[in-house]
């Protein structure tokens, strides 16, 4: 059953941000627990710990600081959409987030998204609105088991290169 899902949580950004990872919606597992990638078998923190070469981040703090750190600002795509569970398959009806807006308050020069779904909308949604295009890499949620951990770090660790 699709539930009309609107985003809750925060864009994580500061002003030095030059990159944007982007996802659709955040899954159930992260609204419940109030940060991006949340879910335990979500590949995300353990793909960035091993690209950045940093103990893997348990707290939103660590993990707040991880991005930070590194010049890159988390959100999603979508601001609210119906949606069944964590399916991006079963997105309809989806409003994007204010992309431009956080564009004008940071640094940002690279898009990211985190899956194909993502970049779709994105590219659907918002690149009229940024001028900016999006590269897709693999999506790290536990459903995408097509990429086995050592492609995720190999495709993610263009994150390494500055914005």
């Amino acid at each position: 059953m699709k539930t009309l899902v609107h985003h809750p949580l925060q864009p994580v950004y500061n002003s030095e941000s030059h990159t944007l990872i982007l996802g659709t919606m955040p899954s159930p597992v992260s609204r419940k627990e109030g940060f991006y990638y949340a879910h335990a078998q979500n590949r995300f923190w353990r793909v960035l710990s091993i690209i950045f070469a940093v103990p893997f981040p348990e707290a939103v703090e660590e993990r707040k600081k991880l991005v930070l750190s590194r010049g890159i600002a988390l959100w999603d795509v979508l601001a609210s959409c119906d949606i069944e569970k964590a399916a991006d398959s079963s997105i309809q009806n989806p409003e994007p987030n204010d992309i431009p807006g956080i564009l004008k308050k940071t640094n940002i020069t690279k898009i990211y998204t985190t899956g194909q779904k993502a970049g779709d909308l994105y590219a659907k949604l918002c690149f009229p609105y940024t001028g900016i295009k999006a590269e897709v890499l693999p999506s790290t949620s536990p459903a995408n088991r097509r990429y086995p951990l050592d492609v995720l770090v190999e495709k993610y660790s263009v994150l390494r290169r500055p914005g």
